[in-house]
């Protein structure tokens, strides 16, 4: 559909029964996994509708994506008990670690 003009690609998007809509005012969008998230700060949201289902399509902003590591208190636990420290620096290990109890716990017991 290169070349074709912004008006004309709304028409046919109409005629096709295609709708978008861009939802304004979203200041973050969190997409959570198993183990982390992935924070976008200051995305475009557009809904797109068609044939009756929604799909969203989300660009980030200026700001970068970030992933955030979510650590159970079940590892920070066991890393305090192998290693023998305190929850603050089993915590600190495993964040460092990126979640690993194995390379945590050798750090720790280096």
């Amino acid at each position: 559909m290169m070349g074709m003009n912004p008006r004309q690609m709304k028409k046919l998007m109409r005629q096709m029964g295609i709708k978008m809509e861009e939802i304004e005012g979203v200041t973050e969008v969190v997409i959570r996994m198993e183990g982390k998230e992935i924070v976008l700060r200051d995305p475009v949201v557009t809904v797109i509708t068609a044939q009756g289902e929604k799909s969203y399509q989300i660009v980030p902003g200026a700001e970068e994506v970030r992933a955030l590591l979510q650590i159970s208190e079940d590892d920070i636990k066991l890393v305090m008990e192998q290693a023998g420290v305190d929850y603050d620096t089993a915590k600190k290990a495993l964040e460092e670690a990126d979640g690993d109890l194995a390379e945590a716990i050798l750090k720790l017991t280096e």
